[in-house]
């Protein structure tokens, strides 16, 4: 009996220490099973550099960093593009109002319709008109009238039949109906309206192109001295192009220059024009005086009122390859760009800026149209050299 007691404590401590080792297992797995998984860090494939060339493994991920283009030659610009608006060739557009008052019948062109000249652009009920017709009329007679009575008495003249002051009365009453005739019929031309029927009018394009606007319905009122004009015909194969030239700029445009113009509308496309008029004053508030440029338009993809970027071009047709400011590295006072000259191969190469833009830079000497340029990234590829370089 008295080992009974120390046997059982024995088993008690034993138990106990067990179950805590136990416990602290399970905790401790808990604990490991609720750790995220640090994966390891992913080893960034080092380039090589051989002889100014920097060369990256096929799996570099750095690859992915770079953008490349091909280098392009485009004519030279004498300073940053500018933003410029189309607008309609004034001198091809006509603003179409009636001459005379009427109520419209029917409306034959709609926005956007090609018309030729002297198409109808609408009918209308003329009173006034057919009172003009019948004058013409009445005058035409009048004049034929009195042609044969001068003729008679110039024939009587010759027997000696009537004096000679009849002959002059029968002339001037002639004249006099010619001149009534001609200011009728040039009555009938300012009111357009050759092969008028019964008041009906006509109004017609008096210029081939395309109905622009329209600002008339069947059943209107027409009036002379309405404010807006009934149609807007103008021929889109040419329009202008408005620019606001800032005054540090205005000495290197004139007459005669080429520009390039590019839109939101065609991206990557470079349409030609040439600089028709350069204002003559300042704007006092923006200091710009406003340079109209005249563009072909015979496909007919541009608009009026598009926005563009105007570039003024230079007049020796100088050439140089556009790259965007992101392809260029400055260390002092040299600039730098980074050729692909294999996939994965990249060459610092020491370029000459002919104009400096605010997003594009046109380079002069150091890159050759079709060369394949580093156009995001550069900074990059610059510290892997200096990194190499040390």
């Amino acid at each position: 009996m008295t080992f009974k007691k120390p046997i059982q404590t024995a088993l008690v401590v034993a138990v106990a220490a067990a179950l805590a080792l136990g416990a602290i297992s399970l905790t401790r797995h808990l604990q490991a099973a609720n750790q995220p998984v640090v994966a390891e860090p992913e080893q960034v494939a080092s380039p090589v550099n051989q002889n100014g060339v920097l060369q990256y493994p096929a799996n570099a991920p750095q690859l992915s960093t770079l953008r490349t283009e091909t280098a392009a030659a485009l004519p030279l610009p004498v300073s940053e593009p500018l933003n410029g608006r189309l607008a309609l060739d004034e001198n091809r557009t006509a603003r179409i109002s009636s001459p005379i008052a009427g109520r419209v019948l029917a409306v034959r062109a709609e926005v956007g319709d090609r018309v030729a000249r002297d198409a109808v652009l609408l009918q209308a009920d003329a009173p006034e008109l057919a009172a003009a017709d019948a004058d013409n009329q009445k005058a035409v007679a009048d004049e034929r009238r009195k042609k044969l009575a001068y003729d008679r008495a110039r024939t009587l003249l010759s027997h000696e039949v009537v004096p000679q002051k009849e002959v002059e009365a029968a002339e001037a009453d002639y004249r006099q109906a010619v001149a009534e005739s001609r200011r009728s019929a040039l009555r009938m031309k300012n009111l357009h309206a050759s092969g008028a029927d019964n008041g009906r009018f006509n109004l017609r394009s008096p210029l081939a192109g395309v109905v622009v606007d329209r600002q008339v319905t069947p059943g209107m009122e027409l009036r002379p001295d309405q404010a807006a004009p009934l149609f807007v015909v103008s021929d889109p194969s040419r329009l202008w192009l408005l620019v606001d030239v800032p005054e540090r700029s205005l000495g290197r445009v004139q007459p005669g220059q080429k520009v390039g113009i590019e839109t939101e509308a065609y991206p990557g496309v470079q349409f030609a024009g040439t600089v028709e008029k350069v204002g003559f004053g300042l704007d006092p508030a923006t200091r710009r005086v406003q340079v109209r440029c005249t563009v072909d338009n015979a496909d007919g993809r541009l608009r009026p009122e598009m926005f563009a970027r105007v570039s003024f071009l230079a007049d020796n047709n100088r050439r140089a390859i556009a790259l965007p400011n992101g392809g260029l590295v400055t260390e002092g006072i040299h600039t730098y760009a980074f050729v692909e000259k294999a996939p994965g191969a990249f060459e610092k190469r020491q370029v000459s800026l002919a104009l400096r833009g605010r997003d594009v830079s046109f380079v002069e000497s150091g890159l050759s149209a079709g060369e394949k340029v580093v156009v995001e990234g550069a900074l990059l590829l610059n510290a892997e050299m200096a990194s190499h370089a040390r």
